[in-house]
């Protein structure tokens, strides 16, 4: 064959695809090296086919096949006085058939990926939550165990009839170890800018110590709060609803609970 007729058969767009028989695949690399014409050939077939890849990346939408079919008008014109070269047109049918396939199934295989991500970066933050939620369970099974034990000794504080009669919390005090946990599980929410602040107190003469404030500071389970260093053993503990940061003193219009120390 002529390098004309390599070059109007078709088989050079099917060569640049891949889409070739090995036996004919092997004659156009013979013509390749014998015709540089079918060199300059396939060097603008794979121009052309990467311009379209610019165009059809990611998706194959109407108006890309418009452009597609531009394209290929502008490239190869069949003289309206001459029969149509039905393997030219196949061969580029088939080759973009072939890259239309190549960017569907790149589509297909970045969303799938896309998806991957999304599922393994939702497993993580599942993980996570569940570590948080098991070892948050550990911590508090291990405290109440702790808080169940002769050291401590369980004092009530019912509500303050005047000011917080449906309010309670209990204290959980060790005297060796000069500590206290507080459950504020029966507390209404603190309006926004105040805070509950924790006093020991000696009863006579009437001697407030502030041990903290509920905060996130003293938090150590949900509800629950630990004081430490009570350094003056106190007959009784009050909770007072106090500015946000705390008081020198407590406000006794604002005590919710009371309650005192039995020896």
């Amino acid at each position: 064959m002529t390098a004309g007729e390599i070059i109007e058969s078709g088989n050079l767009e099917l060569y640049v695809c891949g889409a070739l028989p090995a036996n004919e695949e092997q004659e156009v690399l013979m013509a390749i090296s014998k015709y540089p014409e079918v060199k300059e050939e396939i060097v603008r077939i794979e121009s052309v086919l990467m311009q379209l890849s610019k165009n059809t990346a990611p998706s194959l939408t109407a108006m890309v096949w418009s452009d597609i079919l531009s394209t290929i008008r502008s490239v190869k014109t069949i003289p309206k006085d001459t029969a149509t070269n039905w393997a030219s047109v196949l061969g580029w049918a088939a080759a973009i058939l072939c890259l239309g396939g190549i960017f569907w199934m790149m589509n297909q295989n970045g969303t799938l990926k896309e998806e991957i991500l999304l599922t393994q970066e939702e497993n993580m933050e599942l993980n996570k939550s569940l570590i948080e939620v098991e070892t948050e369970l550990a911590t508090t099974a291990n405290l109440f165990e702790i808080l169940q034990s002769k050291d401590y000794k369980n004092i009530p504080l019912p509500g303050n009839q005047a000011v917080s009669p449906n309010a309670y919390a209990k204290v959980f005090y060790n005297t060796a170890e000069n500590l206290a946990y507080i459950d504020i599980k029966g507390l209404p929410s603190a309006p926004q800018g105040k805070v509950y602040q924790v006093w020991s107190l000696i009863l006579d003469p009437l001697t407030p110590k502030s041990l903290g404030l509920i905060n996130d500071v003293t938090s150590v389970a949900e509800n629950i709060y630990k004081f430490e260093d009570i350094q003056v053993a106190p007959e009784a503990f009050a909770i007072t609803l106090e500015p946000e940061g705390g008081s020198e003193t407590p406000t006794l219009a604002q005590l919710h609970t009371l309650g005192t120390v039995t020896p």
